[in-house]
């Protein structure tokens, strides 16, 4: 089969190539992947700066797919010849609380991933794929899509009237901004650009906030909830700027620690947390139960995915080079 091959850390040693297609073994699908979304974990692993200790080469990047099922090994029951399933990040986390080995079976690094034509994928690990989306909208889900909802639902708990500040406008912040808005929340979005703010409004975001504009951003958003703060906040960026986010969550308030844009590293003003008694969760994507629950629910309401862009299968490093220019929602690689 055709696929992407990381021989070493640089973009430029990912090369399109050939490597024997997968033959699916007991409990195991093959699946014909349809399309592939580009997440910055993504980026990071082919850069060398993403638990480079663990990437094998060559490696079969991208962990987020969407695809047809088209064999199946012995005992296969949960699904059959023909069916449309996802990816899931951490394969072997189907339920409950992470193991402390999850990180051992990701796709994409150090399984291989799905930038190829087949794929392997376990049949406790594959999830349902939306019925009202294409393999291409389907594609974005695993991490993007999952994470928002996991930290809005099963971690934040949010119900409607809540206020939920999410940072930026890529992948996990565009889904964060149509879900929270679906589940009845008040969101409040930052960017450093107005016409993503604009657009992120047309989402159903009812604020937002320039931080080039307004570098203490955290004092707009405490403008805009009457002084308290924000109820939950998804913090895509990390470094320093999660002192700021403390100060823009109320008192007793969430954060979720999703992404590390600005540093894997921060010096934290521990007075500040302690006195607002500020929850902090890392949210390092979650289990397939709860990627169950969000795709029933995104197929009783109307979101459709964000999609900034998709590439044919023989652009993939373009796709790559626009991700690291920042994307308006998510990159997608059409593989058939």
């Amino acid at each position: 089969m055709k696929a992407w091959l990381l021989n070493n850390f640089g973009l430029d040693n990912l090369v399109l190539g050939e490597t024997p297609t997968p033959q699916p073994k007991a409990g195991e699908l093959l699946v014909k992947v349809g399309a592939v979304s580009l997440n910055f974990r993504d980026k990071a692993i082919v850069d060398g700066i993403y638990e480079p200790h663990m990437v094998p080469k060559p490696l079969i990047p991208v962990s987020d797919a969407a695809g047809t099922v088209v064999a199946v090994g012995e005992g296969v029951s949960r699904f059959s010849v023909g069916d449309r399933v996802n990816s899931h990040l951490y394969s072997r986390w189907i339920d409950g609380a992470p193991g402390p080995d999850e990180p051992d079976y990701c796709f994409g690094s150090p399984l291989p991933g799905g930038l190829a034509e087949y794929m392997i994928i376990h049949e406790d690990s594959a999830v349902r794929a939306p019925d009202n989306m294409s393999d291409e909208e389907a594609s974005t889900l695993p991490i993007a899509a999952l994470t928002a909802w996991y930290s809005l639902v099963d971690y934040g708990q949010i119900k409607a009237g809540d206020s939920v500040l999410v940072q930026g406008t890529g992948g996990v912040s565009i889904f964060a901004i149509q879900l929270a808005t679906a589940l009845g929340a008040n969101v409040i979005v930052t960017s450093s650009n107005d016409a993503n703010l604009e657009a992120a409004m047309k989402l159903g975001a009812v604020a937002g906030v320039n931080y080039r504009a307004h570098p203490n951003w955290e004092e707009q958003v405490l403008k805009l909830t009457d002084g308290k703060g924000v109820d939950l906040l998804l913090d895509v960026a990390g470094g320093n700027g999660l002192n700021q986010s403390i100060a823009a969550t109320k008192a007793a308030g969430k954060i979720a620690q999703i992404g590390f844009l600005t540093g894997q590293t921060t010096a934290l003003g521990l007075m500040p947390l302690i006195f607002r008694q500020t929850t902090i969760r890392g949210i390092a994507v979650v289990p397939r139960s709860s990627f169950d629950r969000m795709n029933a629910f995104l197929n009783e309401n109307p979101i459709k995915p964000v999609i900034d862009k998709v590439y044919p299968f023989a652009e993939a490093r373009q796709a790559y080079e626009h991700l690291a220019r920042g994307a308006f929602g998510k990159v997608v690689i059409k593989i058939v």
